[in-house]
């Protein structure tokens, strides 16, 4: 019976999407002639392990919270419908640790209705299944097809939606109409498009179902670090503020300007260029103002213009490169209008073909030696003491 049930579901699934809710009913009722459970029986915890893939550990954590069922009827239906989706049994299994309840669902009256009106908005059974494994509490929930088609929108696709969900799952329980549409409204007046809102939701899930009041005061935020809306680098700047935390942020402006010896002017143009440098940890921070005042020469108002020196990884590029262009410098080799900014930002391709491809005869050893200093080693030819 529950094989049969699958393959109706799966000929559904793969007919018009226009197919009735009622059809499907009376379908599935022909199927599903009547099981007589057996109460003294049935034992949860081995049902979980045995019938849905759980480990006994799993099944141990989550049978706490389906004590009341005492019959397979009901989880046998459900995981046959999971099995009709195309689910594998280790995906079963995934969506039952996730979300145990799914178990208590009913097929007829909300799992199948949703999968048929999902089938309707054009999504595939692929992708129905998809969403399933994401998010098994919103597909027990008729509010996921309603709120659905709006998330499309706002994503591109539903493949857009993946990596979301597997981030959040929490936004489509939101209220589109109180939370979720005031955020995006509030974002987009911002300067934000859709396709950067959708970016950064996948680094700061919570920023479209939070309280609209703590969205602006997170905008805010931005904005007090001199970081204007609309422009190149906004939305690097909220996501850093989202990273760090708003509360965070104060303390980690003033350690930029008491390690990179920065004053107030000069920490804003840096933020507002390279947003990104809120990110970097205290000590990256700490061993790039070493290198670039004590090795490099380098001055703070310099850095400040160029911030996004700092988010160079410093021993597999800042370090080697450096050394490269020192050799450079000090045996004539260095076209001029090359500073070490300009050498720090390039490509490797750029790299190679400009500053050691060139001198193969005067330098032979200079792919070899800059090699070795992006493995941590310093050849003698790189050592000007």
């Amino acid at each position: 019976m529950l094989r049969l049930r699958s393959s109706i579901l799966a000929r559904l699934l793969s007919s018009p999407a226009s197919s009735p809710i009622s059809q499907l009913h009376r379908q599935l009722s022909a199927a599903a002639p009547p099981i007589t459970p057996n109460h003294h029986s049935f034992a949860l915890d081995d049902y979980l392990v045995h019938n849905c893939g759980l480990t006994r550990p799993q099944a141990l954590k989550v049978s706490g919270k389906l004590a009341h069922i005492t019959s397979p009827t009901k989880p046998d239906a459900v995981l046959a419908f999971l099995a009709g989706l195309g689910l594998s049994r280790a995906d079963v299994a995934a969506v039952v640790a996730k979300d145990p309840k799914i178990l208590c669902a009913g097929v007829e009256k909300t799992l199948t209705p949703t999968v048929i009106d999902l089938a309707g908005l054009g999504l595939s059974r692929t992708e129905i299944a998809r969403l399933v494994s994401l998010t098994p509490g919103n597909f027990r929930r008729r509010s996921l097809v309603s709120n659905l088609p709006y998330y499309i929108s706002l994503f591109g696709s539903t493949d857009n939606l993946v990596p979301f969900f597997k981030q959040s799952s929490g936004l489509l329980g939101s209220s589109l109409d109180k939370v979720v549409r005031p955020n995006v409204a509030f974002l987009q007046q911002c300067g934000l498009r859709d396709c950067d809102i959708s970016k950064l939701c996948l680094s700061t899930p919570w920023v479209l179902s939070a309280n609209p009041e703590q969205v602006r005061a997170f905008v805010a935020c931005a904005e007090g670090l001199g970081v204007p809306r609309g422009s190149r680098t906004y939305m690097n700047a909220l996501d850093a503020i989202a990273f760090l935390g708003e509360d965070n942020v104060a303390a980690k402006v003033e350690y930029l300007k008491k390690t990179l010896r920065w004053s107030d002017a000069e920490l804003r143009m840096a933020v507002c260029k390279a947003p990104n440098v809120l990110k970097r940890s205290k000590e990256s921070l700490q061993r790039r103002s070493h290198f670039f005042f004590s090795e490099v020469g380098l001055e703070p108002a310099y850095i400040a213009r160029r911030p996004v020196m700092l988010c160079y990884n410093l021993e597999s590029r800042l370090r080697p490169r450096y050394y490269v262009f020192k050799f450079l410098m000090v045996n004539g080799l260095l076209d001029n209008g090359w500073g070490f900014n300009s050498i720090s930002k390039v490509s490797e391709k750029v790299f190679m073909d400009k500053f050691i491809c060139p001198h193969k005869e005067s330098a032979p050893h200079l792919a070899q030696d800059y090699a070795k200093a992006c493995r941590g080693e310093v050849p003698v030819s790189f050592r000007f003491t």
